[in-house]
């Protein structure tokens, strides 16, 4: 794609309300492990109240980005506000307004389902006022409140991510962010965690920050994605708009595979066949 489609296709995909409220804006956002530049210059908007994905191949640089923007790294250049508030410079307070699902496994086995969310629920410093509601309703919106008292051990995979999730939500957050939330899981597992995130998304008022390598996923509950390539964002828009731009009959796998080359860089050095073996030690615990 030339320079001037690529400037014509930054217009159109521009959200309606970009101008107003953002709920996440990176700019020139960068990070480096030693030589190597895992983020190159990274410029982002993200509209409040958007389902937006973030999508690339493994080792392109999107968990990092992620880990800027949820506080757990602090970006080398540029930098990531999160509904205004910068998150080098406040990074507790963007906590507070941000629920988190990490790609890795992140609830204890030896814990009940409850004592999970509740130990997240401290964390997240919720009021001890409200946390015992708090906790309760983020297990029932995940329809974990029968097996909530048996141990995460027991729980089969797609009760582990509804588990996650409603960690993720305790804190009531204003954005969501989700880091491969549906991996190693069978497809009606995969549906029915979706439809429990649709249903928080009609019942609040959330913005939805998502990872996936399922193309379906991305192409169904995204209103706008951003392929990510070797650090660097290659184009954004809504999935029909991007399909559309490579024909008629295009998919968005096939969009995938037109920015990104849709390849998986086998050197351990760059983050290629070591996050795919990540990956499936992951999907593997979760059954």
């Amino acid at each position: 794609m030339t320079g001037q489609h690529e400037t014509a296709l930054a217009a159109v995909t521009t959200p309606a309300n970009e101008a107003g409220k953002s709920a996440v804006v990176c700019s020139g956002l960068t990070y480096r492990f030693g030589t190597h530049t895992a983020v190159d210059h990274v410029d982002l908007r993200i509209a409040q109240g958007e389902t937006f994905g973030l999508l690339g191949p493994n080792g392109a640089g999107k968990t990092t980005t992620i880990r800027m923007l949820t506080t757990l790294l602090k970006p080398m250049e540029g930098n990531v506000s999160v509904l205004g508030i910068d998150t080098a410079g406040q990074p507790m307070r963007v906590r507070r307004m941000i629920g988190y699902v990490p790609q890795l496994l992140s609830a204890d086995a030896t814990l009940t389902g409850r004592e999970n969310v509740e130990l997240f629920a401290r964390l997240f410093d919720v009021p001890r006022s409200l946390r015992r509601e708090r906790v309760e309703s983020a297990l029932a919106a995940m329809g974990l409140t029968e097996p909530a008292n048996r141990q995460v051990k027991t729980y089969s995979g797609g009760m582990i991510r509804r588990l996650e999730l409603a960690q993720a939500l305790v804190n009531s957050p204003r954005l969501l962010v989700l880091d491969e939330p549906t991996v190693g899981l069978d497809p009606i597992a995969r549906t029915d965690v979706w439809e429990f995130i649709a249903r928080l998304r009609e019942t609040a008022d959330m913005t939805v920050l998502m990872t996936t390598h399922y193309m379906d996923e991305a192409d169904t509950y995204c209103d706008r994605v951003a392929l990510m390539h070797a650090g660097s964002i290659r184009a954004t828009g809504t999935p029909g708009l991007l399909k559309a731009m490579l024909g008629d009959s295009a998919s968005l796998d096939d969009v995938f595979r037109h920015y990104t080359g849709g390849t998986l860089d086998d050197n351990p050095d760059k983050g290629g066949i070591r996050d795919v073996r990540r990956a499936r030690r992951t999907a593997r615990r979760l059954g």
